[in-house]
């Protein structure tokens, strides 16, 4: 197991549809240095593969910052990026411009072309776009609650960041329903943020 599994505690889809900093963000405070080591231990539990890139990622010396949003929404930034987010007591999520710079940091699932308009809209993934020709799901079966990076047919990087709503196994053999929530994807409300 890949030690990515969480639960979800997020509407998916809608946390950053209409996302606006000016009447989103509550407040933003310095991260203390043992609550910075706190979250660099938790990063490296929830995403095994990050281990080699935290100290790119969250420099020891690094002044982190938590940007508190309404909705119990919580960014993790630097001074000028914000690497994460999370809801509530949910576990910390990449941002999509951190997924882009460190791409094996989730596992990786394949929409088909017909797909991307609606998961560029917010949508959730349906199981039929994650395995008609053109979608790829890995071999290894991704358990319900994965967060996973979601690819497009013919597209380098990630148009999204899902959550296992089903296994892979069942999203191949069902084959019907939502089988990802979209969480956050490219041009939200979190995508467009300037801090």
């Amino acid at each position: 197991s890949s030690g990515i599994k969480a639960e979800w505690p997020l509407r998916p889809g809608e946390m950053f549809k209409k996302f606006e900093a000016k009447e989103s963000i509550v407040g933003t405070n310095q991260i203390k240095n043992s609550v910075q080591r706190s979250i660099r231990t938790k990063l490296i539990d929830t995403y095994p593969n990050i281990e080699e890139y935290i100290n790119d990622i969250l420099p020891k010396k690094v002044n982190l910052k938590v940007v508190k949003c309404q909705d119990h929404i919580e960014l993790i930034s630097t001074d000028d990026e914000i690497l994460f987010f999370k809801k509530r007591d949910g576990p910390f999520y990449p941002t999509l411009r951190l997924l882009h710079m460190y791409p094996n940091m989730l596992p990786k699932v394949q929409v088909d072309k017909g797909a991307i308009k609606f998961v560029l809209s917010g949508a959730h993934i349906m199981c039929p776009g994650l395995t008609s020709p053109g979608a790829d799901l890995p071999e290894e079966c991704l358990p319900t609650d994965t967060p996973v990076s979601v690819h497009a047919e013919g597209k380098i990087n990630a148009l999204a960041i899902g959550h296992m709503k089903m296994s892979s196994d069942d999203i191949k053999s069902i084959n019907k329903g939502v089988g990802i929530d979209n969480v956050h994807y490219l041009n939200d409300g979190l995508w467009r943020i300037d801090l």
